[in-house]
């Protein structure tokens, strides 16, 4: 925690491509509920938040290679992540959902329902959703499609015909695709998660970042921020 005082800056890795924690709109600007949240946790530290690029595939390397101080941007606590780091408090729980075209929201509503060879599956590189997709559909076709930004215009072109990502984003893509793509009607998520930010292991720093979540989550901050980032 004092190297990161005495350098006055604090290095957030993040991905810029999922709405609605961590996006890199066209203009090269960085938004998100994150993104809002970690300045404004540099802020209380007195330091200048710098944010490193990484991807889903990549971000484990980077942030043992000593790229960032913390991950942030909508990531899930898995136990992969937790043997290299420490998560802070949890800012979301939430559950993988199908999103697919609104016709087809009574179809895919179970992962039986999906794993059939005429189902497109996409997905992103190298995150969980990536796991989830591999481990669970064997049968339906996964196409990996490197552009987290755009994945979901395939769907909406019928160029795919579902994702299981987090509900969140399928609740956003939903209201940013109206009446063209829909959440699934499932009877409830395929899993449940909680998404932190992912620290580099000093006791010091977590009781900082911790502290400020806690505070965040109370007074209402992280409620007002990712409202914001939900448009």
């Amino acid at each position: 925690m004092s190297d990161i005082k005495q350098a006055g800056v604090l290095r957030i890795g993040t991905t810029g491509d999922y709405k609605p924690f961590s996006y890199k709109g066209a203009d090269g600007e960085l938004t998100g509920a994150d993104i809002a949240m970690t300045k404004a946790l540099a802020e209380k530290l007195g330091v200048k938040a710098e944010f490193v690029p990484t991807t889903w595939k990549t971000m484990l390397e980077d942030f043992k290679a000593g790229k960032f101080d913390m991950v942030a941007g909508g990531i899930t606590v898995n136990p992969a992540r937790a043997e290299v780091g420490d998560f802070s408090l949890p800012n979301v729980k939430d559950g993988k959902r199908p999103i697919t075209r609104c016709t087809d929201k009574d179809k895919y509503v179970t992962i039986e329902a999906i794993d059939k060879p005429e189902v497109r599956v996409i997905v992103n590189p190298g995150g969980t959703n990536d796991k989830f997709a591999h481990e669970h559909f064997k049968t339906a076709p996964i196409t990996v499609f490197p552009d987290n930004k755009v994945i979901f215009d395939e769907i909406a072109a019928n160029r795919a015909d579902v994702m299981v990502t987090d509900g969140v984003e399928v609740d956003l893509q939903s209201k940013l695709h109206p009446g063209v793509l829909c959440p699934a009607a499932v009877a409830e998520p395929f899993t449940h998660f909680e998404n932190a930010y992912l620290l580099r292991k000093d006791a010091a720093f977590k009781a900082e970042v911790d502290g400020f979540m806690k505070e965040a989550l109370e007074n209402g901050l992280w409620k007002k921020d990712l409202d914001a980032a939900m448009n």
